[in-house]
């Protein structure tokens, strides 16, 4: 079974027995997702070489998470978690171009916080110099677009690598980290890989969210309460409930209009930087997988 078929199994399955969480299926028909995010070459790097893009957006994946500290992230003006990052990075590139293999490997927290304009004490920057040398270790002597190469054109065996080489894509269940790097590889021109249609939808905290403002994903009230006032969740439990009913419905979804999960993650997610949906309070999870 292909790593995307075991996501939407696994899904599935704790979907139907969810205690906190319920999908409203009428409403999922009425769900408006939005449009495509256009491309944003000022704060993604896109304009290097192959081989400088492909660096880029293997590190940018590497430190994909940490939306449970987001909040206490400091922020570029008008920019959200990911965006600080992303744009913090593309600047280095373009200053100074990619770190190397070897780079990556003795990367510090001081080092990654002063790319990332963030207190050097600030735990994410510590899990992010740990993923970024996972990601060194990862790639030995390869630069990123070999690795692309070595998956021999293929989404699933690519997302495979990356959670069997690097312990931060571990998501056990879900992966969302591993399959949007996937989907990133064609999304930054660097080619299309095989089975990319195949991947679910990418189960962090805002696609649940947009779900949730919709209607279309129900919370039981101490779970409601509990998000609504700010305060984290822990891994599991009601979270995993969240991540696994919202990538369930886009399956429906994707199943009654024919559109890619991948496709309507992306709409969504979209659709979740408008400022009605981003004034509520999302489920926030303190985690190295979203």
């Amino acid at each position: 079974m292909s790593l995307p078929d075991e996501v939407r199994r696994h899904a599935a399955e704790v979907a139907a027995s969810a205690r906190h969480v319920r999908i409203e299926d009428e409403l999922l028909d009425a769900l408006e997702p939005g449009e495509a995010p256009p491309a944003d070459a000022e704060r993604h790097f896109l304009d290097g070489e192959p081989e400088d893009v492909a660096d880029y957006v293997l590190a940018l994946n590497a430190v994909n998470f940490g939306s449970g500290w987001f909040p206490t992230l400091r922020k570029r003006p008008g920019c959200s978690g990911y965006w600080t990052v992303a744009w913090a990075l593309a600047d280095r590139w373009r200053a100074e171009g990619p770190w190397s293999a070897a780079e990556l490997r003795a990367l510090t927290a001081e080092e990654v916080a002063t790319t990332l304009g963030q207190p050097p004490g600030h735990e994410l920057m510590a899990l992010y110099a740990q993923a970024l040398r996972a990601l060194g270790a990862f790639l030995g002597d390869r630069r990123a677009l070999d690795l692309v190469g070595d998956a021999g054109g293929r989404a699933d065996r690519l997302a495979r690598m990356v959670v069997d080489g690097m312990p931060f894509y571990r998501d056990h269940g879900l992966y969302k980290r591993a399959q949007i790097l996937c989907a990133d590889v064609e999304g930054f021109g660097l080619g299309r890989l095989e089975g990319l249609d195949r991947l679910t939808m990418f189960a962090d905290n805002l696609v649940p969210h947009v779900l949730r403002c919709a209607g279309v994903l129900r919370y039981d009230d101490a779970l409601a309460e509990r998000i609504d006032a700010g305060r984290l969740l822990p891994i599991g439990g009601a979270e995993h409930e969240i991540r696994c009913c919202a990538l369930h419905a886009i399956e429906r979804l994707s199943e009654r209009t024919g559109v890619p999960p991948r496709t309507l993650d992306a709409w969504l997610w979209h659709a979740g930087q408008r400022p009605e949906v981003k004034a509520r309070p999302r489920h926030r999870t303190r985690t190295v997988f979203y």
